[in-house]
């Protein structure tokens, strides 16, 4: 979800950002994912190649059974199959499954939120990149908060959004939308149009641990220390946008910086907490 993140009370938590020389910065596109090994209930027991199918009795025996990254129903045989490489992780408690290492692409989910940049639009719709080797997303000119004809938002090629996976069927472009369908609302996952700021990637592990709020604290420490705070939306295809209006660029930067090291070296909540200490102290944000 997007949110500020403030200096001083409780602060939230959104997604991630990174830039600086040392710091991989794109536009938009796709990235690494590291998933989180929690315990023998998630602990992979199965290695899958594209195209394997998954033992059911291997899966949460639950009419309410999720599936995750690199994993898919095939609708003609009713079976799970795995569409990325990996490890078969299981989270019985949430009823969970998905596969994947350190290097699994992106696979839209519906529910996901995702940072989309706009390839070009049509009469009804904008056309959106979630990254490369990932289906071309479409989203409806409509599908914003408020909208009408004569008030859509005027997105023109490159611009951002946060938007949600509203369906994402094989062989199909993927749906999003920016308003939360019960509601007609863009809240409270801050979805919509993303102004200024920079995007970073980092791996979907990292981002959807940060967004199921799993032992990730790097965010809320830099909080705490950055004057001003800053905003950060968190998309599960790797993406996050960063924007710190009172120290920015130095400001971003040192998200950013602190963001991609938690990431490539799986720092614990202690180790991040010294590394934001540090970074922020290199910097002169202090």
């Amino acid at each position: 979800m997007q949110e500020k993140i403030f200096r001083h009370p409780k602060h939230k938590n959104h997604s991630h950002l990174l830039d600086g020389n040392d710091i991989d910065v794109h536009p938009l596109l796709l990235i690494d994912t590291t998933l989180k090994l929690a315990g023998p209930e998630t602990m992979p027991s199965t290695t899958l190649l594209p195209g394997d199918k998954v033992d059911g009795s291997q899966l949460p025996q639950s009419q309410k059974r999720r599936l995750g990254t690199g994993l898919t129903k095939d609708l003609s045989s009713d079976m799970v199959c795995a569409v990325a490489a990996g490890f078969l992780q299981v989270d019985q408690k949430r009823k969970t499954a998905q596969s994947g290492n350190s290097h699994t692409r992106y696979v839209p989910h519906a529910g996901d939120l995702v940072i989309a940049q706009v390839h070009h639009s049509s009469m009804d719709f904008f056309h959106l990149s979630l990254g490369p080797h990932t289906p071309q997303a479409i989203l409806p000119q409509l599908a914003f908060e408020g909208a009408t004809k004569k008030t859509r938002p005027q997105l023109k090629s490159n611009d951002l959004v946060y938007a949600k996976v509203t369906a994402a069927q094989k062989n199909m472009e993927v749906e999003l939308s920016c308003v939360n369908p019960s509601t007609g609302k863009s809240e409270p996952d801050g979805l919509g149009p993303l102004n200024g700021g920079m995007v970073f990637d980092i791996s979907t592990g990292l981002a959807a641990r940060i967004l199921k709020k799993e032992g990730v604290v790097v965010l809320e420490e830099v909080g705490e220390k950055l004057p001003g705070g800053f905003e950060v939306a968190v998309g599960k295809n790797g993406k996050v946008w960063v924007d710190c209006p009172e120290g920015g660029a130095k400001g971003i930067i040192a998200v950013g910086r602190c963001l991609q090291e938690t990431d490539k070296a799986t720092l614990t909540e202690k180790e991040q907490r010294k590394l934001v200490t540090r970074v922020i102290n290199e910097m002169g944000l202090g």
